[in-house]
């Protein structure tokens, strides 16, 4: 089976996979009982092709209109008066300029219209915004903007009903093919005997049916209910935006033409706009485009397409166009839902389902043939074959309909399905731990992770940075008790306050604001908050200091640089470059620094050594350190010359502590007790790392500590020797984190690395280790069944003549098993055991040795049951008369549910043998089962005329639940057989 799976099915990948392997994969499944239902959430690969022949005519239009705008741009002196004239109903609204010519021109980069405008100042006048203080808001013009320039969001498919998800379930081959069989015996039954008495084998196959179908629907209609809840979390995006002069927060969906947005490094563009102001823009529109070459947007070339991303540098941008008027909106009309490529345990799963179907299809007709050969077989005994009777007719459609019921059974529809399930009741779960993972297949890897590759800020630590520790002018002071910021004032000179203050305000990405509360609110990154605080408690003006200079250049922080500088133009004119960034980089820079005295001096041995000492000893504390530094520029110095990186005097060093998060610690030894290695990858100097490592328990005596520079430096032979050891990388680039998991998934077998975007902490895997273990429990559940079911009903047609499981309870069986055990085994609350499992790779066996063992071993311990009933049941219950084939079959049946229902409990663990602790924390599993045992009372007892079945004594009862109780020390016993994981 692996290898038939491996074979036609390794092709599919979780993400990015070839359209032939995919559409291969759905030829490859020839038995599927419901294609609708069975790929329902998987990627519509129609819809993709729509996606992809837009997303390749938008490339071409993008490419042309930037040429375009490159040539206009040289003779746009030249530019001809428009014929644009301003719509009535726009122009009644206040507005001097549709939506239509406003997308006109961003997203065809038409400098022309542009100029004619009168620039990004003349849109803005014309969208009654201001390019400093954004819209107002609250006002009537709001509600007008909304209805004439649209709203920010994209056009979703409209939910679907309850009874869309019913017929869906009726669109189901063999359930069709069943009611056809249902018609037919009502019309002959009917003809035959009458009503009533006609009417009860059809009507009892026609309501099973519909049982299957309404049941199903629930649960698939809850499944897209809890796909609806995961939308809603994955679209809650804020962003900052400047409103009635007050910048603050808000959702990407409230934007409105003439916002203003701040935009900075790794966001995306949340709409169509241009740019107002900002340094060093680098956007990458290669999600548009399809070009991989960044674009620089400046105020000649000011056109920002949503969806794009923001690769460097920092800016404010007023939006123009929202929702679906602009390109990625129109790119996202073409998307389906639900358009994510399957998880690799689904396509696995559909494998097996596959493979199991023919198997099933090959025992339905086998069972089928054998049942009308011993139909012919008897008849030719009693010398009937020539005549044939309704109730003959009858029989061979029973007979029929037992071979289709088989193939119902057989088919583990629910298995990809109960798996997507589980999965997003894990993703859900991890949402309520501040973990958000976007794709179900992300939280099957992590559930299968061997090792972690964490980031540091905001994953191990809280992402709450203050300033605690300070070195100005030499002079170490500790800074976050009350009245020690004070003091440093005091102890330091004015002018090296007025510096440092300088620094702090001006070479920044954050800002201080005043609120509509009138209360100072404080924006930015962590770091960038915590040294406005900083400059803020030694008496600073943030305004104030804002006002006093110019920045005439920006610099921003990146994770190459590992810094940040301005230049600034001063009131006297001068010109004066800050930076800052990792203490390491910028003192290398430096060749002077401000003494007690507040006076420039050389950068001598002895203060570099105490000036490193402190920065080892600020790190040692598990400190984050900065330096501080500014330059004198001469005043030939132009904005498009890069900062100079070297002949900077050192201001300070401050040390700024990042806690870290409670439980961080457990966290990572319940992850090495699971056979996972946790490895700590950060931008901090390695003394900070190794602190802060040694306080999360990562970095361990035989651990290895390193920086990016040495890492890079290092030949491949000495990689493949050293990256098993290594377990903290400090100093690190985006292309040492890609490196280091490239070379970890060919040094390790079966390793998949989870690099850090704040979704990888132990909670979050902990939860996807859920997901993954129960959707894996529900399939060891489910063959069970299958295989019992198919050997019960072939080897009795062969022994007996006859089947003792009929259509209507086959229907039943494959009810409890395939939805109702499906929703049960996919809830099961966390259990901390499964962390202590060894994972399983994505290219491991799927259908393990244990599983085998408790199959199998489960389903010769039923078939056993079933099969002594079969040979002497009627004698051991001492069973005579007319009706005693149907009070042993009926007895058969009910023993063969309850050994379900015992069975779905033993399967909540596949190798624990206490299956019974956390039972009751699942209100759901505990539902299904009672609803399972209530309605197979109510089946046994008033519903025979229907279900085939007969009123059984108090000791027959007794038998079939002690035999399904019996089937969980079976169980336990056969986890206590050793085998090879």
């Amino acid at each position: 089976m692996e290898s038939f799976l491996n074979e036609n099915f390794g092709a599919v990948k979780a993400k990015n996979s070839p359209d032939e392997a995919l559409q291969r994969w759905r030829d490859l499944c020839g038995v599927v009982k419901n294609p609708k239902r069975r790929f329902r959430f998987t990627a519509n690969l129609s819809k993709r092709y729509e996606a992809a022949a837009m997303r390749q005519s938008n490339q071409e239009k993008l490419r042309v209109a930037v040429l375009v705008s490159k040539a206009a741009f040289q003779f746009i002196q030249g530019v001809q008066f428009s014929d644009y004239v301003v719509p009535d109903e726009v122009k009644a609204a206040g507005f001097g300029i549709c939506a239509d010519e406003l997308s006109s021109i961003v997203e065809g980069h038409d400098l022309k219209k542009l100029k004619f405008h009168g620039g990004v100042s003349g849109i803005a006048d014309k969208l009654s915004t201001s390019t400093t203080a954004g819209l107002t808001a609250g006002s009537d013009l709001m509600v007008r903007r909304q209805e004439i320039f649209g709203i920010n969001k994209f056009t979703e498919s409209e939910a679907r009903s309850f009874w869309v998800f019913v017929w869906e379930a009726f669109q189901d081959m063999t359930l069709m093919i069943l009611g056809v069989c249902a018609f037919v015996s009502l019309i002959v039954g009917l003809a035959m005997e009458g009503w009533p008495k006609g009417a009860h084998d059809g009507l009892g196959i026609v309501a099973s049916i519909l049982l299957v179908v309404f049941v199903t629907a629930t649960s698939d209609y809850r499944q897209s209910l809890q796909f609806k809840d995961l939308d809603k979390e994955k679209k809650k995006i804020d962003i900052q935006v400047t409103r009635s002069g007050y910048r603050h927060k808000m959702s990407i969906y409230d934007l409105l033409p003439g916002d203003i947005v701040h935009l900075s490094l790794g966001d995306q563009v949340p709409a169509d706009g241009l740019f107002v102001s900002g340094f060093s823009v680098v956007i990458d529109e290669s999600s548009l485009t399809g070009e991989s070459e960044p674009v620089m947007s400046t105020a000649e070339s000011p056109f920002l397409l949503s969806g794009t991303k923001v690769q460097d540098g920092s800016c404010k941008m007023m939006v123009t166009t929202v929702g679906m008027r602009t390109q990625w909106g129109k790119l996202m009309a073409t998307l389906s839902e639900g358009g994510d490529d399957e998880t690799p345990l689904q396509v696995k799963l559909n494998g097996v389902a596959t493979i199991i179907g023919k198997i099933g299809l090959f025992f339905a007709v086998v069972t089928f043939a054998v049942l009308v050969r011993k139909m012919f077989g008897r008849k030719l005994l009693e010398g009937t074959h020539w005549s044939w009777s309704g109730d003959d007719a009858l029989e061979l459609l029973e007979y029929f309909a037992i071979a289709v019921t088989i193939v119902v059974v057989a088919v583990p529809e629910g298995l990809p399905l109960a798996v997507t399930l589980s999965l997003a009741f894990a993703m859900k779960k991890m949402m309520n731990d501040k973990a958000l993972v976007r794709h179900l297949a992300a939280c099957e890897t992590m559930g299968s992770a061997t090792c972690i590759c964490s980031d540091k800020t905001g994953t191990l630590t809280t992402n709450r940075m203050t300033v605690v520790k300070s070195c100005i002018c030499l002079n170490v002071k500790e800074v976050s008790k009350a009245g020690n910021a004070s003091n440093l004032c005091s102890e330091i000179p004015d002018s090296a306050v007025k510096l440092l203050l300088q620094s702090i305000f001006n070479n920044t990405g954050g800002e201080v604001v005043v609120n509509k509360r009138g209360k100072r609110e404080i924006l930015g990154t962590p770091t960038d908050a915590a040294l406005l605080e900083f400059g803020l408690s030694l008496g600073g003006d943030f305004q104030a200091e804002r006002n006093a200079s110019k920045i005439i250049k920006v610099e921003p922080f990146n994770s190459t640089k590992k810094q940040m500088g301005v230049v600034l133009e001063l009131s006297d004119g001068g010109l004066r470059a800050h930076c800052k960034g990792a203490s390491e980089i910028v003192l290398a820079s430096c060749d002077k620094v401000i003494n007690s005295n507040g006076e420039a001096v050389p950068l001598d041995d002895a203060s570099v050594n105490h000036l490193k000492v402190t920065i080892e000893s600020f790190a040692s504390e598990a400190l984050r350190t900065l330096c501080l530094a500014y330059k004198e520029l001469d005043n030939g110095f132009s904005a498009e010359d890069p900062i100079p990186g070297s002949g900077f005097t050192c201001i300070g060093i401050v040390g700024i502590k990042d806690p870290v998060r409670p439980g961080v610690k457990e966290s990572v030894a319940l992850c090495r007790s699971a056979g996972i290695t946790v490895r700590m990858i950060t931008g901090d100097n390695i003394n900070t790392a190794k602190a802060i490592a040694r306080e999360c328990g990562i970095l361990t005596d035989d651990g290895i500590a390193i920086e990016g520079p040495d890492f890079r430096e290092k030949s491949l032979e000495e990689l493949h020797e050293l990256i098993p050891k290594i377990q903290v990388m400090a100093r690190s680039s985006p292309l040492d984190k890609h490196t280091l998991v490239k070379h970890l998934r060919t040094t390790f077998d079966e390793v998949v690395a989870v690099t850090g975007d704040g979704t990888n902490d132990a909670p979050a895997l902990h939860e996807a280790d859920i997901g993954l273990a129960m959707g894996i429990a529900g399939t060891e559940f489910q063959l069970t069944v299958n295989v019992v079911a198919l050997i019960v009903n072939f080897t009795s047609a062969c022994m007996t003549g006859s089947a003792p499981l009929t259509a209507v309870q086959l229907l039943w069986v494959n009810m409890i098993m395939d939805t109702l055990g499906a929703l049960a085994l996919a809830t099961e609350p966390p259990n901390d055991e499964l962390m202590k499992r060894t994972p399983v790779g994505r290219r491991g066996n799927f259908i393990t040795n244990v599983m085998w063992r408790n199959i199998l071993g489960q389903s010769l311990y039923q078939f056993l049951v079933i099969w002594f009933l079969q040979s002497i049941g009627k004698c051991v219950f001492g069973l005579d008369g007319s009706d005693s084939d149907l009070v042993l079959n009926t007895l058969i049946f009910n023993c063969f549910v309850f050994c379900q229902v015992f069975n779905e409990i033993s399967s909540r663990e596949m190798e624990k043998i206490d299956v019974l602790e956390g039972i009751l924390d699942n209100y759901v599993f505990v539902l299904v089962i009672s609803c399972t045992v209530f309605f197979q009372i109510i089946i046994i007892e008033y519903l025979g005329a229907f279900a085939n079945t007969t009123p059984l004594t108090f000791g027959q009862w007794f038998f079939s639940i002690f035999v399904g109780f019996l089937g969980m020390p079976v169980a336990a016993g056969l986890k206590m057989i050793p085998v090879d994981t």
